[in-house]
């Protein structure tokens, strides 16, 4: 008898201009270097970029419902990074990603949360607030942490587009390698297909 075909998994990408690709080709955006690299680990999956550019946690929020559809095996959210570079209360932020994974969670969709780290010079009392508001996050709702999105790449010259924010296409490339063994972690906490 032939094996039946396991049907791929389902990811939704739900971020800013960091996962969507800012400046690149659809095909050099973090979802489909993602999802090629877990293919040639002969993965099954299908990874959708719901990232939009400039967008806030608010952001995310307020277009949930229809970026993550029905049938969505697992979002990889990372949202934050306009937040920071705008200088909004962290309690905001915090509060508008506490509601998007509590919907996720309503609707049995895991999440994997990718932290960000505020700038800098917005001083320590704003860091520390700000990076400390995604493991709170990750532990009260039990999720997988990957702690920061641009690990490996963040001031980096080379692997940046030129306002040094954005990464270029090897930077991306770079933050998939990095990412990829939390990636495979949260697909084996992912509940059989049935």
């Amino acid at each position: 008898m032939a094996q039946a075909q396991t049907p791929p998994r389902k990811l939704v990408v739900l971020g800013d201009s960091l996962s969507a690709g800012y400046n690149l080709p659809g095909s050099a955006a973090f979802p489909a270097v993602l999802e090629q690299a877990l293919r040639q680990k002969g993965i099954a999956i299908e990874i959708v970029n719901a990232g939009v550019s400039g967008d806030t946690a608010q952001g995310g929020l307020e277009r949930l419902d229809w970026s993550v559809p029905d049938g969505t095996d697992g979002v990889i959210l990372e949202l934050g990074a306009n937040d920071a570079l705008r200088g909004l209360d962290p309690a905001t932020t915090k509060k508008a990603l506490d509601a998007i994974i509590s919907r996720l969670k309503a609707r049995g969709i895991p999440v994997l949360l990718a932290g960000m780290y505020a700038p800098r010079n917005l001083g320590a009392e704003y860091v520390t607030r700000f990076d400390g508001l995604f493991p709170q996050l990750a532990e009260t709702y039990g999720l997988v942490l990957y702690p920061f999105f641009l690990e490996g790449i963040a001031g980096d010259r080379a692997l940046n587009q030129a306002d040094l924010l954005h990464p270029t296409a090897e930077g991306v490339r770079v933050i998939v390698r990095n990412i990829l063994p939390t990636v495979e972690r949260f697909l084996a906490t992912l509940p059989a297909k049935p």
